[in-house]
């Protein structure tokens, strides 16, 4: 994984996480696959909503591919 690369997903996290947070949830970085797939995991009350999805694409998705450009798609894991 690319230093710089993980950096960047990583500050771009740090800008999504307050959001999860105030609804008792969080998200950890995982990997990042060689063709620039992020993996994350989403805890808390946020492994758990029935928005799960809707939060990982319209949100985290979104927000990880504006911000990181290079990011191909957004994918959580259990």
């Amino acid at each position: 994984m690319d230093a710089t690369l993980k950096e960047e997903v990583l500050e771009a996290l740090n800008t999504i996480r307050p959001y999860l947070q105030s609804d008792d949830g969080d998200i950890e970085l995982i990997e990042i696959t060689e063709d620039t797939i992020v993996k994350v995991k989403l805890t808390g009350a946020c492994a758990v909503c029935p928005m799960f999805q809707m939060t990982l694409r319209a949100g985290v998705e979104r927000s990880l591919m504006r911000q990181v450009p290079s990011i191909k798609r957004v994918e959580a894991v259990n």
